[in-house]
């Protein structure tokens, strides 16, 4: 079992002194600026991860040959092209989906239910499906988006002796048992499929799905397949978001892995890439249909970026400091347009990175409105400090860059701990901000930092300090610029001297506090290799404020005396005109404003 482990009921006190050989780093959180929404699905799990991930999605190669109505479903290349009962032993019509679906709403979670678009799923699970068998042949059952006919009653009864397999009568299966998209247990998001440009590659060998799909995919195919598919669901449940194209990486974005037809495609639409033209052609079969077909659109990331000569997400133990340096620099690659990376992308294609920009570019250009999700993405090194950081740094960077839904592949103790520094980082199930604040730092190759607050809340802001120094600490100084006076500090996190592989443990410990905070700036020293959560908190404002900015003085005066549409004369005059007033300046809650309150106010003076 994995475990991070908190220490907190009695803080741990270490100091971290300054030396010779610290870094100096610079941090500027502006909190009067524009804030943005962080979504809360950004911190999900394929598959697995406990009650601090959000969502959790039930996807991969084996979904694309899940049959619903008996549970058999196919591994492809990933495992001897075996049709078995993997995914679930029951007989139960989609019990591998409820139970999926059941676990996540025990846990608070939204599910990512994936729907067969390949063409065929599994018919019997009599193990390794042969070149000879390939479908179409009796171990296979052809997919069917919409069924043109009653759907079963009761809807968990599907006729399983026919030839097809029907994607309207799942779904309306699943509305039976949990309620539409909308409603609090319903199914809130379906994948069309599973990184279609690898189900085949024009013969029997390559790809993910040969026996399924064993033609090279074409890029209408996968538009026209989920057009359609997107249809049959939204006539089912009209609530329900739809994610697509589900590209496994880069060359699917760029050219659905140089499909045929592609180059027609490209040339008659004068289109960048591949996502330009299916956001494009969404969009039109979207209003044709009058209805919006793809919510969001799905990638998936997994970095090529080389270190030390090995690819820094498959890479194996012993870790390298050229790898982990890799690792962790890698996240700027989303963003970052001074960071270049040692990988084929860069080299051939670097025009596209950083890679977030291009994508939001093409949403914006081609159907706007749609969200942004990666629904699969691993750092490697999961149960390594480089791989915590890695995951933390782009967490953050997901939040602060408007990323709609982001699951991680795989887990392990340090991509736990990350997932915790953002969902439960004190171990009682505090959490970063929703509302992302404008946060810099003069170096970002050695750190980052990642501000939010929550919204209606300006009093305490959550920080996120990550120093990737594999040498030094860091000293950081900070300055936040606030209506707010922040006084106080406390400081959670996890560095490279927490956990083993071998333990399996993160110890997540209660720091050092902020003790001395002086006009909104104060000094923090961070150790080498470390994710710190900050949290900042200032007191309520004055009794006496009037005008919002924390600080009672000629401001606060001159709103009590009056602005010219509310003079103070008119009130004396007119007591009860300011019953129910909300601009009313009163202080004493007397519905007047005469001496008394400008008494209390005296009170308050250079507060």
């Amino acid at each position: 079992m994995k475990r991070v482990q908190f220490i907190a009921p009695l803080l741990i006190f270490t100091v971290f002194c300054a030396s010779a050989s610290a870094l100096d780093v610079s941090y500027n959180v502006n909190a009067n600026g524009n804030k943005t929404s962080i979504s809360p699905y950004v911190y999900g799990s394929n598959w697995g991860g406990g009650t601090d991930y959000t969502i959790r999605r039930s996807g991969g190669n084996r979904l694309t040959g899940y049959n619903w109505e008996n549970n058999f479903s196919n591994a492809g290349s990933d495992w001897y092209h075996s049709s078995d009962r993997f995914m679930s032993s029951s007989t139960i019509p989609g019990k591998a989906i409820t139970d999926f679906h059941d676990t996540a709403l025990s846990q608070g979670q939204a599910s990512i239910v994936t729907l067969q678009m390949a063409g065929y799923v599994s018919a019997d699970d009599s193990g390794t499906v042969t070149v000879a068998q390939r479908a179409p042949s009796s171990r296979w059952r052809k997919v069917v988006f919409a069924k043109g006919a009653p759907f079963c009653s009761p809807p968990g009864s599907p006729v399983t002796n026919d030839a097809n397999v029907y994607m309207d009568e799942f779904v309306n299966f699943l509305v039976s048992e949990y309620g539409y998209a909308g409603s609090p247990t319903g199914v809130k998001f379906y994948n069309l499929d599973n990184e279609p440009a690898l189900w085949g590659r024009g013969n029997d060998t390559d790809g993910t799905h040969p026996r399924i799909h064993p033609d090279k995919t074409l890029a209408a195919e996968v538009k026209d397949k989920g057009v359609a598919l997107s249809i049959a669901v939204k006539n089912v449940d009209p609530n329900a978001q739809i994610l697509g194209p589900v590209a496994y990486g880069f060359m699917e974005y760029l050219s659905m892995q140089d499909a045929n037809d592609w180059p027609g495609l490209k040339a008659i639409g004068n289109y960048g890439w591949y996502l330009d033209y299916y956001l494009d052609k969404m969009e039109e079969a979207s209003s044709a249909a009058g209805k919006r077909l793809l919510d969001v659109l799905d990638v998936h990331w997994y970095p090529e970026a080389y270190g030390d000569g090995q690819r820094i997400c498959f890479g194996s133990p012993p870790y390298t400091r050229l790898n982990c340096e890799a690792r962790m620099q890698a996240p700027r690659t989303l963003w970052d347009y001074d960071y270049h990376e040692n990988s084929w992308i860069e080299s051939c294609c670097g025009s596209w990175l950083p890679i977030l920009p291009p994508l939001f570019n093409s949403i914006n250009t081609y159907y706007p409105g749609t969200k942004l999700a990666i629904t699969e993405y691993d750092y490697g090194a999961q149960d390594h400090w480089s791989g915590g950081i890695a995951t933390s740094d782009v967490l953050g960077i997901f939040g602060k860059y408007g990323v709609y839904i982001a699951t991680y592949w795989g887990d392990n103790n340090y991509v736990d701990a990350a997932i915790k520094m953002y969902r439960n980082y004190d171990g009682s199930d505090s959490t970063f901000g929703d509302m992302n604040v404008p946060a810099t730092t003069n170096n970002k190759v050695d750190s980052s930092i990642y501000a939010s607050v929550f919204d209606g809340n300006d009093y305490e802001i959550h920080l996120v300090v990550i120093n990737k120094n594999q040498d030094n600490a860091i000293n950081g100084t900070f300055t936040i610029t606030s209506d707010k006076n922040f006084n106080a500090g406390r400081v959670w996190a996890f560095d490279g001297n927490d956990g083993t592989p071998l333990t399996e443990i993160v110890d997540i410990t209660e720091r050092t506090p902020i003790s001395s905070i002086t006009n909104n700036t104060f000094t923090y020293t961070f150790p080498k290799l470390s994710v710190s959560h900050v949290v900042l908190t200032a007191p309520p404002c004055p009794q006496y404020e009037l005008n919002g900015d924390c600080h009672v003085d000629y401001s606060d005066l001159a709103a009590l005396i009056g602005s010219g549409e509310y003079p103070l004369w008119l009130y004396q005059l007119v007591p009860d005109e300011c019953g129910g007033d909300p601009l009313c300046p009163d202080i004493n809650g007397d519905l007047i404003i005469n001496f008394n309150d400008f008494a209390l106010l005296a009170q308050g003076w250079g507060m």
